[in-house]
């Protein structure tokens, strides 16, 4: 008896001790919709907290409704999150801002089967034009497909039927000497792009890449007429967006998942969390 009640107040201690470590931890996640949305629900998977089931992948801080270890949260835009990490806890950054910043390996990772596809997107009425079959053939070649292998789990192709770089409906003759536009973000869709660009120039197709660092400009762009395409969100970022402004943004191209993963920043490990590495 006296072994098992010593055994019942060691782990009541254990767990006093990790509640009041993990206490006040802060934790630096995007402030955008469905990012924000995203990092919370990486945070659920681990048990760490609940949100309300209603809110869905745009969840907000405010849609906590069970935050057992008082974890607080610093909303920052995406792209500044690797830049705040000296002053939180943690950090939960999407993948191709982990890879701009250079960081080590994440603490943990979300499922990699996600939902979140980084997607090349028209206007809905170029969808079935043979410019977008031309870009979405060639961003599904096989060359990028082998391309993701240099990212070690930080970006995974999700092609299963690589092409060959081209499209057999498409007439590459027609096409030959025309310009394709298209706005994305820097590593690794700029350098997706670069991929392509060599494959359309086989054509002859030149293909115009506009590197910009925000959510809202390619979008933009592309809704106005002023690019034909753009590849830098996942497809709910797009489908939010689509909702949120009344555009008609069409994925062509679902090109690879960028897994959103925790980061150290004053902590080095989980142990804070109470979480096994």
């Amino acid at each position: 008896m006296k072994k098992l009640i010593a055994l019942v107040l060691s782990l009541a201690l254990a767990l006093t001790l990790t509640v009041s470590f993990a206490d006040g931890l802060k934790i630096a996640v995007p402030n955008d919709a469905t990012n924000e949305g995203r990092a919370l629900l990486l945070l659920q998977a681990q048990g760490l907290l609940k949100l309300n089931e209603e809110a869905g992948i745009t969840a907000t801080v405010a849609d906590i409704v069970e935050n057992p270890l008082g974890l607080t949260f610093e909303e920052v835009e995406a792209a500044m999150v690797p830049n705040v990490l000296a002053d939180v806890d943690y950090g939960i950054i999407n993948g191709n801002y982990a890879l701009a910043a250079e960081l080590d390996n994440a603490l943990l990772y979300e499922n990699a089967e996600s939902p979140y596809v980084n997607v090349v997107s028209v206007d809905e009425k170029n969808v079935d034009t043979d410019e977008a079959k031309a870009l979405a053939a060639a961003v599904l070649s096989q060359q990028v497909v082998d391309y993701f292998s240099n990212y070690e789990g930080q970006a995974i192709s999700v092609v299963e039927e690589p092409t060959d770089g081209y499209d057999p409906s498409v007439d590459y003759e027609a096409l030959s000497g025309k310009t394709i536009k298209v706005i994305c973000t820097l590593d690794p869709h700029s350098y997706v792009l670069e991929i392509a660009k060599e494959i359309l120039a086989e054509k002859n197709i030149t293909l115009d890449i506009t590197i910009v660092d925000d959510y809202v400009t390619p979008n933009t762009m592309v809704n106005d007429g002023d690019a034909f395409a753009n590849f830098f969100a996942h497809s709910p970022y797009q489908e939010d967006f689509n909702a949120q402004n009344d555009t008609h943004l069409v994925t062509i191209a679902g090109v690879h998942v960028e897994p959103m993963g925790l980061y150290a920043g004053r902590q080095t490990d989980l142990e804070a969390l109470g979480l096994a590495k």
